[in-house]
């Protein structure tokens, strides 16, 4: 069991798990997780960490839908940034202690802030990574919001 899983067994939210063989061939965790769950694409999210220059230094997660791409722009305004890059994945494995493609919003090492891609808030149910690679959480955006101490963000253009 994760740390994702636990915090919401702990806390008693309802939650929905999705568990698949991942395919180490396969080349996007996101789009995998999509066929493996037959969720329709706007319903499954990706957990993004960015920062200053991809560094340590202004750390903020993105969480957003597994075919949009994340606006730096807007993810730099919303963490207080001026300018954000990706962080590197070995940082973001290193602080958030989930391995990269498992990258859970929840139940991170080090708390970090959490933006929340607006879209999410016109849905009943979304899916997150569960914190390991083939295993997705599924639950309400507004669940989502209170555990991770989120905030709803634009962060993709369209």
């Amino acid at each position: 069991m994760t740390p994702a899983v636990r915090l919401l067994k702990s806390n008693k939210v309802p939650f929905e798990l999705h568990q698949y063989k991942h395919d180490p061939s396969h080349n996007s965790f996101g789009v995998e997780a999509v066929e493996a769950t037959g969720k329709p694409p706007q319903q499954v999210f990706k957990t993004l960490l960015f920062s200053l220059e991809g560094k340590s230094e202004g750390l903020g997660v993105a969480v957003i839908p597994v075919m949009k791409k994340l606006s730096l722009k807007r993810a730099a305004k919303a963490n207080g940034l001026k300018k954000a890059l990706m962080a590197d994945p070995m940082l973001a494995q290193k602080v958030t202690g989930y391995l990269v493609g498992g990258i859970s919003p929840l139940a991170q090492k080090k708390r970090l802030p959490i933006f929340i891609d607006a879209s999410a808030q016109q849905l009943s149910s979304m899916c997150v990574s569960g914190g390991k690679r083939g295993l997705e959480i599924e639950l309400a955006p507004s669940a989502l919001l209170v555990q991770a101490q989120g905030k709803f963000v634009e962060l993709t253009d369209d």
